[in-house]
């Protein structure tokens, strides 16, 4: 289990050198192939390269419902004309659910014996010479590599949010 200062540590240390071109699909479940490279403990260039898949499931449409619950209690009449308001105009608010899935049955994992900053390049000249829109390179820590991939996850939603808003709208779904 990881204390809250090596999440953080492992959150501020974490970077994605190269991005899948392509993002979440608004319709369909989308699978990212991921390269994640961490320099080992204690260790003089060694590298430890984790290559895997994570599939991203199509984001659901969750729907506040229960606006008329509200209570504003202590507040003037300005706050329950917000409540009609918010009430009236429910159907318009809406969040996405983004759920992904990790599938360690993909994983594997090599060490190599140069230094970061060369497997890193190597990796993400690989990466562009091969055209995958997939693929991510990230740089991260050894010990908390998962923290570094749920990052890369979160970075993912926050910039796929606005191509699937956008998509749900022109279908008329929101």
């Amino acid at each position: 289990m990881h204390s809250e200062s090596d999440i953080q540590y492992a959150l501020e240390m974490t970077t994605v050198l190269h991005e899948p071109d392509r993002r979440i699909d608004t319709f369909g479940n989308t699978q990212f192939e991921f390269q994640l490279v961490s320099e080992l403990m204690d260790q003089v260039n060694q590298v430890r390269i984790r290559n895997g898949r994570i599939e991203a499931q199509k984001p659901v449409i969750l729907r506040p419902d229960g606006f008329s619950g509200f209570d504003f209690e202590g507040f003037g009449p300005e706050a329950e004309k917000f409540g009609a308001w918010l009430r009236e105009h429910a159907h318009r608010i809406a969040l996405f659910q983004y759920g992904f899935q990790f599938k360690k049955s993909d994983m594997s994992e090599q060490i190599v014996h140069e230094p970061l900053d060369e497997v890193c390049g190597k990796l993400v000249e690989q990466t562009r010479v091969s055209g995958n829109p997939m693929r991510a390179v990230i740089q991260g820590v050894d010990d908390a590599w998962e923290i570094c991939l749920l990052k890369f996850t979160v970075e993912m939603i926050a910039k796929s949010r606005g191509i699937n808003e956008f998509d749900f709208k022109r279908r008329g779904l929101l």
